[in-house]
């Protein structure tokens, strides 16, 4: 298996990862799924400032594991939201814990403190692998979400990646992070 950054490239099989769980599942609250090409700009929209990972094994993309901005206002910038999402024939491999914590040494490296994940219920699956990977619930957001007609709700899950500095510098955007220390998170 490889683990590296995501490129543009990568928007076709991450497409076909995510297009599914949009189309036929409530696990994404995306209604329709994005193009392509919309894939592409995301990834290159993310990677100006946070990591967007992918693994790759002898079928081709497994999965990705991504971070992108909590909240807008400028207080929570220590903060990220992250996201995982498995190719169907991979789950149960162990992807995700190959993605995630990768996904976690990059963040605390760029200065990150917290990161969150929004988890449409019920999904005991997501939920167990994200407490697995040291997030803790903090709180549901109940009846948020109507989609596959139903009602769903989101369950927020935290995960400390750093202890808060009594003075935070703003974290580092990705581009910043020297090659050689993404390579070595990378492959270690």
């Amino acid at each position: 298996m490889k683990l590296r950054l995501a490129a543009a490239a990568d928007a076709a099989p991450i497409h076909a990862i995510y297009a599914p769980i949009v189309r036929d599942t409530f696990i994404s609250f995306e209604v329709d799924p994005p193009t392509v090409e919309e894939m592409a700009r995301r990834i290159g929209k993310t990677l100006a400032k946070f990591p967007w990972l992918v693994l790759e094994d002898g079928e081709g993309l497994a999965g990705y594991a991504y971070a992108s901005e909590h909240r807008d206002r400028l207080a929570y910038q220590w903060s990220v939201d992250v996201s995982c999402y498995v190719h169907e024939r991979a789950r149960r491999r162990g992807i995700a814990s190959r993605l995630y914590p990768a996904l976690f040494r990059i963040l605390e490296r760029q200065g990150f403190t917290n990161a969150f994940a929004g988890i449409a219920l019920p999904n005991e699956a997501s939920v167990s692998m994200h407490a697995s990977a040291g997030f803790v619930a903090i709180g549901t957001y109940v009846d948020v979400g109507f989609k596959c007609g139903r009602w769903h709700d989101v369950m927020w899950m935290q995960r400390t990646l750093a202890e808060p500095a009594a003075t935070p510098e703003p974290p580092a955007a990705l581009p910043s992070i020297p090659s050689g220390i993404l390579n070595d998170i990378l492959i270690g």
